[in-house]
């Protein structure tokens, strides 16, 4: 099962199916429009990692990049780069919000105390990482709903097909960017975004 899962992300990575950037609606002028969201992120909350509950709202005026994340997937490595990315910016205003799920080949099967401790021992994570939960399906984070519905962030449909996908969230709530899994968190769209 292990050999077949290597498997299936190696040629999911060939053929770049996890290598897509969407962004939100582009003006005549070049310039990102700025929707209003059916519901605004920041009336979302979720629980951490230690089982305390988490208001978005504490995110508002930061850049924040939400992450669905695996301590046994190929891309599990990605921890260091979001690390990197979050020491050097986050004097700067950058959050990460790190959300663990299992649902993609089992590659998160562990307590939220083996993860918190797998994080902080293999990669000296400080970032912020929530209990796990479900990115899609009927036990949907109610932070992925918004995050994928258009209805709800009033930007982009979307849909996480495997661990890492990252999502960038502008400082006043807005979604503006969906990355795939292959994408890495140092990309300089992520940084141009974050110093715009």
């Amino acid at each position: 099962m292990r050999t077949a899962s290597a498997l299936l992300t190696l040629a999911c990575l060939v053929s770049g199916c996890f290598n897509r950037v969407h962004v939100g609606p582009i003006t005549a002028d070049g310039q990102n429009e700025r929707p209003i969201p059916a519901m605004s992120f920041f009336d979302l909350s979720a629980t951490d990692i230690n089982g305390q509950p988490v208001q978005m709202e504490q995110y508002r005026g930061k850049h924040i990049m939400v992450v669905n994340t695996a301590s046994k997937c190929g891309f599990t490595p990605q921890y260091a780069q979001l690390q990197e990315l979050y020491d050097a910016y986050k004097d700067k205003g950058l959050v990460i919000i790190g959300f663990p799920s299992n649902e993609f080949a089992g590659q998160e099967p562990g307590t939220e105390q083996e993860i918190a401790a797998f994080c902080q021992k293999n990669y000296g994570v400080t970032f912020s990482m929530m209990a796990k939960v479900s990115t899609k399906g009927k036990k949907q984070h109610a932070v992925y709903r918004w995050l994928a519905d258009k209805s709800q962030n009033g930007v982009m449909d979307t849909e996480v097909k495997w661990n890492f996908h990252k999502y960038l969230i502008d400082p006043d709530g807005v979604l503006r960017m969906s990355m795939e899994s292959a994408i890495s968190p140092l990309d300089e769209r992520v940084v141009a975004w974050i110093e715009e």
